[in-house]
């Protein structure tokens, strides 16, 4: 079901599309309910999921505090940082095209029935960075303890994850059905085709350039090494999971380095947080959103609030579909604004996208590790 995800969420759309004329009021408000309800248990369980995730990559990274890990972890960040700052000129563009939906007027809006809310237990903020320190703390002080609840909470946040890829149609659907009522829902499948061609336009040319820059800027090398990472582009484009793509990004990224071991070593480190086409896709898509929804551009001050915890964030994606943006919402919500209604179309966005943006991921990934082992093979006493 995971890899059929896309098809079953445009299969859906359909659906909605054709059948909406002949759904009861009562039927829509209650799916609209279900769709609240999730959502509410997403926030809830979203700062002990964070946490457990930072408390594990924390641990790794006590336990593996060398020079070269601490500068590997500095790089990736700087890494992720530039993009996300890169996509809020692109967000901005994005925001000049005609995206101002005609929101319902007051009263004609879908009411949800037999909605449950639940009250949000921890401050995501707080999860991060608590999640951090106790996870550096515990790696120095005691590392096999926390090892093995590092392994504990991995394992049972993955089945969460897993498990909640089953739930993401009926997540979606309520909302799909409130934004059909309120008249906004052909307004965006109209227009945001363009915004799908502008993340993906936004990616791929940065990647372009990455490549070309750890070629040397000589056309043959360039061609020569994105035709060898194409093998694990295309199999993150086939499995959405950078991780199912890894055994072949790190051949590819072998071909590509003087040094296969900086590779090997450097491709496991990178995959599941160092993801350049989350970086384009969830803020240009963000931007497109609240242009859609009439919520003004965010300031550039704003703006680097927004992008520290983007990129802090990314520490605790989890390997599954649609992972990338579930830890997001929070962020989206506290620091651009966004409402129910907003984050269920960006989720539906991404994982529409997931194909498209995994691969971008993938072959972000190749040339980080090509550029990385580039600067390493210079610096003789590193």
């Amino acid at each position: 079901m995971i890899r059929k995800m896309p098809i079953i969420l445009f299969g859906l759309l359909a659906l909605v599309w054709l059948t909406y004329q002949w759904m009861p009021p009562i039927f829509q408000s209650i799916l609209y309910g279900i769709s609240l309800s999730i959502k509410s248990l997403i926030v809830f369980l979203l700062p002990f999921l964070i946490f457990g995730l930072l408390f594990k990559t924390s641990v790794y990274l006590a336990k593996k505090a060398t020079k070269w890990v601490l500068f590997l972890v500095v790089t990736i960040c700087l890494s992720n940082f530039i993009t996300t700052m890169l996509s809020y000129l692109v967000g901005s563009i994005a925001y000049q095209f005609d995206l101002s939906l005609t929101l319902p007027s007051p009263g004609s809006a879908l009411v949800p029935m037999g909605n449950i809310s639940l009250p949000t237990m921890a401050i995501n903020s707080y999860a991060m960075f608590s999640g951090l320190l106790f996870g550096l703390l515990c790696g120095w002080l005691k590392p096999a303890l926390a090892g093995k609840i590092a392994f504990q909470l991995e394992k049972y946040i993955t089945l969460f994850f897993k498990s909640f890829i089953y739930v993401i149609p009926l997540f979606i659907l309520g909302f799909i059905v409130k934004m059909m009522h309120d008249g906004v829902m052909s307004i965006i499948l109209r227009d945001y085709s363009v915004i799908f061609g502008i993340v993906a336009s936004a990616a791929f040319i940065y990647i372009a350039l990455l490549y070309f820059i750890a070629s040397h800027f000589q056309p043959k090398t360039f061609v020569r090494s994105v035709k060898n990472m194409l093998p694990a582009t295309l199999a993150g484009f086939g499995s959405m999971s950078s991780a199912a793509a890894m055994p072949l990004t790190i051949l590819g990224t072998e071909k590509n380095s003087k040094h296969p071991d900086i590779a090997r070593s450097i491709i496991p480190a990178t995959v599941n947080i160092h993801l350049i086409g989350d970086c384009f896709a969830i803020p240009i898509f963000a931007f497109a959103v609240m242009k859609s929804f009439g919520f003004t551009e965010p300031s550039i001050f704003s703006y680097l609030i927004f992008a520290a915890y983007f990129v802090l964030a990314k520490f605790s994606v989890a390997a599954v579909p649609g992972g990338g943006i579930l830890v997001m919402l929070p962020i989206l919500e506290t620091y651009l604004g966004f409402n129910s209604e907003m984050l269920s179309l960006i989720t539906a966005f991404y994982i529409l996208f997931d194909p498209v943006i995994t691969s971008a991921n993938v072959l972000g990934n190749g040339a980080f590790a090509m550029g990385m082992g580039n600067l390493i093979s210079n610096r003789k006493n590193f």
